[in-house]
Parts: C-alpha cells; sequence; structure tokens
C-alpha cells in the first residue's frame, strides 16, 4: 500500500502518535495485517473510518500498542526490588514516588504494590501508572485478570488480595487503591519529575535508537539523586554513562 508517510502525519495530527519514532518495518507489518483484516484497500479509506467509527479506532490504538503482559514477570528481577532496591531506597525517605511508565492493562503497577505491601503499610505506598492506551488503562482500572496472567504471584499474596470470579481473578479495592492510572505519552508528554524508581520494561524495543536515546535522558532527569530505573530483560542499556546512568544490577541503573 503506499501512502504511509502521509497516513502516518494524520496519525499524529489525530492522536499525537509519533508512527516515525516506532521501527517502521515492525510497525508498518503491523498496520497494515490490521488494515487488510478489517477489509480496507488504502491508508486512505482505512483513516477516514477510523475518523468516523470509534470502535475502530479503538482497536486501532489497542493494536498500536502491544499490550502483553503479566504480573511478576521475570520474578526474580521482583525478588531484587523486595530485598534490595526497595530497602535501598527507603534508607534514603521513608516515602518514594514510582513511576511505572507503559503500564499496560495495570499487572506492573499492581506488582509493585505486592512487593512494596510486604515492606510497608498500604496507605504509604502511592504509584503513578501511565500508558498511552486509555482502553489498557481501564482494564487495569477495572483489575480482572486470567489465571495466567497471575500464575507468578506469591501464593500468601493472592490468597490475600485476589478473589476468584468464575475462570478469572480480581484484585482487591486496597490495592487499587494504591495506583494513579494517566493517560501519557512517552515520546511527547511531561514525565513526571523526583521520582525514586521509575519502571519501564518491554517497550523500548519497539522504537528507534533516536528515540530510545531521547528517553534515556528524560528517564535520567526524571528520577531524584538516588533514583533508579528499572528496565525489561531485552533491553539493557548499552554505555548507560551516556544518560548519566550506571549498571546498578542486571536491568537496574542508577542515577549518577
Amino acid at each position: 500500500m503506499q501512502n504511509y508517510e502521509k497516513f502516518k502525519e494524520q496519525i499524529f495530527k489525530k492522536t499525537g502518535i509519533n508512527l516515525s519514532c516506532y521501527k517502521e518495518r515492525q510497525m508498518k507489518r503491523r498496520i497494515d495485517s490490521l488494515i487488510k483484516r478489517n477489509n480496507f484497500d488504502t491508508y486512505d479509506d482505512y483513516f477516514l473510518a477510523i475518523s468516523k467509527d470509534k470502535s475502530l479506532f479503538d482497536e486501532f490504538i489497542n493494536y498500536l500498542t502491544i499490550n502483553v503482559s503479566e504480573f511478576y514477570r521475570n520474578a526474580t528481577q521482583w525478588e531484587i526490588i523486595k530485598d534490595d532496591i526497595v530497602p535501598t531506597l527507603l534508607k534514603h525517605s521513608k516515602s518514594i514516588k514510582i513511576w511505572s511508565a507503559a503500564c499496560s492493562t495495570g499487572e506492573e503497577p499492581y506488582s509493585l504494590v505486592l512487593v512494596l505491601s510486604q515492606l510497608m503499610p498500604l496507605n504509604q505506598i502511592k504509584i503513578i501508572a501511565t500508558d498511552i492506551d486509555r482502553e489498557a488503562l481501564n482494564k487495569a482500572q477495572i483489575g480482572i485478570y486470567s489465571a495466567k496472567s497471575i500464575e507468578n504471584i506469591p501464593k500468601d499474596l493472592m490468597n490475600k488480595y485476589f478473589t476468584k470470579i468464575g475462570d478469572s481473578y480480581r484484585i482487591s479495592e486496597e490495592i487499587k487503591k494504591c495506583v494513579e492510572f494517566k493517560q501519557h505519552n512517552l515520546l511527547s508528554d511531561k514525565y513526571p519529575d523526583k521520582c525514586d524508581l521509575i519502571v519501564c520494561r518491554n517497550v523500548m524495543i519497539y522504537f528507534t535508537e533516536e528515540s530510545k536515546e531521547e528517553m534515556y535522558r528524560k528517564f535520567h532527569d526524571s528520577l531524584n539523586d538516588h533514583g533508579v530505573l528499572f528496565v525489561g530483560s531485552t533491553e539493557q542499556i548499552i554505555l548507560p554513562n551516556r544518560y548519566h546512568l550506571t549498571a546498578l544490577k542486571t536491568f537496574f541503573y542508577k542515577k549518577i
């Protein structure tokens, strides 16, 4: 299909999402697949359709933002957060500010609350959780998850904070109250400041190198002096000192 550049411009004007910041071959392939699945022949026809049909537009945003998540993803890394990262941060301050960026459908920020609940009272926990996808945020706020997504949660926390509903599991209101969900575009919106811990995992792989470099610099600026950035298992930062970060442990980087 032709006119992909025009389509990118139209999407940017409509949504503020800059498709040029994503790896083009990968993103174009996903969009082309979606267009064909909906029986459109051109980018122009598809853009016209999503401009008029909210359900098609919501589907496009959902498809664009790849929401694949689970609780305690890469479980050993969450042990490091519980046993090392958070206790160290608490030595500097009794209350810590945490941002879960690109939080998808909520598994990650809720995992953070579950970890922190073992170290402090729930009424002292506040997580900022952001994502570009409004539908994903809606699902996060509902807080109902499949058996597959919760299988890594420690049994005692499962029993304490989840209720079985049919084949799914609902997270408790007391956990949900600890998370504030907001819509946010990592490419264009202002980042929260003075964060003690930023968790941004399994999303950077979809962006161009130029976009990633800009985001790493912004993450650095968002961290407190002792702050830590936690990235995904396929997203180790090459030469982190370029962004004034230093490797604390694998996938954890401290501001310098």
